[in-house]
């Protein structure tokens, strides 16, 4: 099964960077490129991905407000945001409006592959230095109060998983680095989030930064 992989660039060769890169690939499939994010929703609707590009400075209807309205009528896609600098203000806006991934547009064309099969198999692919930047985020924030993280019952490899995650590792170089299998990374991560009752990398990553643990 090829994962099918929309792109929102406003820039005309930024988005043949990225189709070749699609195409080369015989693990992705382009389910549609467009220009802007104007008629997000209706676009998404009909190309079908399963896995979004998304600019997060384009003409007419921005990056963030296509996030928002994709994910209010479709959910499931998985969105990565894209975009030239760390913005704190346009980082946390994307990921309050439901970004499932946050990465520049400078990373390697291998590390934006890993990022697109990484959300496809329910992670959150975020590069390192915005990963320091959630995390510095939400522990100003006072509403939740984390005293230590045996309030969580995490087991010794899901608090070094956890630490990995907030590094910005991708599940597979997560693998590699506890020497264990894709499949049991995946188990494990399942397990931290049922057990610090949270839904996505970058809450983890928020808890573990207050709990002081990354």
């Amino acid at each position: 099964m090829k994962i099918r992989v929309a792109i929102f660039e406003d820039n005309q060769s930024r988005r043949d960077s990225l189709q070749l890169l699609l195409q080369a690939d015989e693990r992705f499939e382009s389910a549609g490129i467009f220009s802007d994010g104007n008629n997000a929703a209706f676009h998404v609707d009909q190309s079908k991905p399963d896995v979004i590009l998304m600019d997060i400075q384009m003409p007419g209807t921005d990056g963030i407000e296509a996030v928002k309205q994709i994910k209010q009528a479709f959910p499931e896609v998985k969105i990565i945001m894209q975009t030239v600098f760390e913005d704190d203000d346009k980082v946390f806006a994307a990921l309050r409006a439901g970004a499932d991934g946050y990465i520049l547009k400078k990373a390697e064309p291998q590390k934006i592959k890993e990022a697109i099969t990484d959300v496809f198999e329910g992670g959150s692919p975020i590069t390192p230095g915005i990963a320091a930047k959630v995390i510095r985020f939400f522990n100003r924030l006072p509403d939740v109060q984390i005293t230590s993280y045996a309030d969580f019952d995490l087991t010794d490899r899901e608090k070094q998983i956890l630490r990995l995650l907030s590094n910005g590792l991708a599940y597979k170089m997560i693998a590699i680095e506890c020497n264990i299998s894709l499949f049991t990374v995946k188990a494990h991560i399942r397990k931290i989030y049922e057990k610090l009752q949270v839904h996505s990398a970058t809450e983890a990553i928020a808890k573990a930064g207050k709990s002081g643990l990354a």
